[in-house]
């Protein structure tokens, strides 16, 4: 686990709340995420943890301080570089599935292959193989509506895996779901974590979720700091 995936560094995000006045959301905030590691970020309510999240995954762009990805800077890289580095490089869970509703379970894990040009009965293949580790292969021709709740995040989780990215940034990938399928799914993330190799951040208010990770971030005062 020596290589380093993702590095922020110094990262400072302002934002200016009208009558409120300026609102200092990261404050120098410092992350270093190896590959093959699965990291806890846990914070209160409205610290920022999903706002380091966007920065993280190129969704937004730090006021000062620095993004890498596989020791490439990305936070001064064009908008067509950081589209390519996120369509290829990361891969995004959240709380809810966002799942594409007219497709079913497969093709919403095909669909982003195809737009990285990956030929359609590889990007099915792939698909399959991941839909059979976390356990819902059979579910692959149900749309969205027709699956459980676990069964949703599930699938969410193959289709953030689909372009094979160097990291995973989940936010609150379980928040959604009862104790036990929260269990259940949770176990299904780390298996596809460990299985590729990648490095993952997981956002979870959910400590002993967090417990079971190799190393817990703590956002305060929009800094971060290991308690693990």
């Amino acid at each position: 686990m020596n290589d380093v995936v993702l590095r922020l560094s110094g990262i400072e995000k302002l934002y200016n709340k009208g009558l409120a006045g300026e609102v200092n959301v990261l404050r120098g905030a410092d992350l270093t995420l190896r590959a093959g590691e699965v990291v806890a970020l846990v914070a209160p309510s409205g610290a920022g943890k999903s706002t380091l999240l966007h920065i993280a995954g190129l969704l937004d762009a730090p006021d000062t301080g620095l993004v890498e990805i596989g020791g490439e800077r990305m936070d001064t890289k064009s908008d067509r570089r950081r589209t390519i580095a996120r369509r290829q490089d990361i891969g995004f869970v959240y709380q809810f599935h966002h799942l594409l509703p007219e497709f079913d379970a497969l093709e919403n894990i095909v669909l982003p292959q195809l737009a990285n040009g990956v030929s359609k009965s590889d990007a099915r293949h792939h698909a399959l193989e991941l839909m059979t580790r976390v356990g819902v292969a059979e579910r692959a021709k149900h749309r969205p509506a027709a699956l459980s709740g676990g069964e949703q995040q599930r699938v969410a989780f193959c289709r953030a895996l689909a372009n094979s990215p160097r990291v995973l940034l989940a936010d609150e990938p379980t928040g959604n779901l009862d104790p036990a399928t929260s269990d259940q799914v949770f176990g299904a993330l780390m298996d596809l974590v460990r299985g590729t190799g990648l490095a993952a951040l997981v956002a979870t208010h959910n400590l002993e979720l967090a417990s079971r990770m190799d190393r817990v971030l703590r956002m305060e005062n929009g800094l971060l700091t290991d308690v693990s």
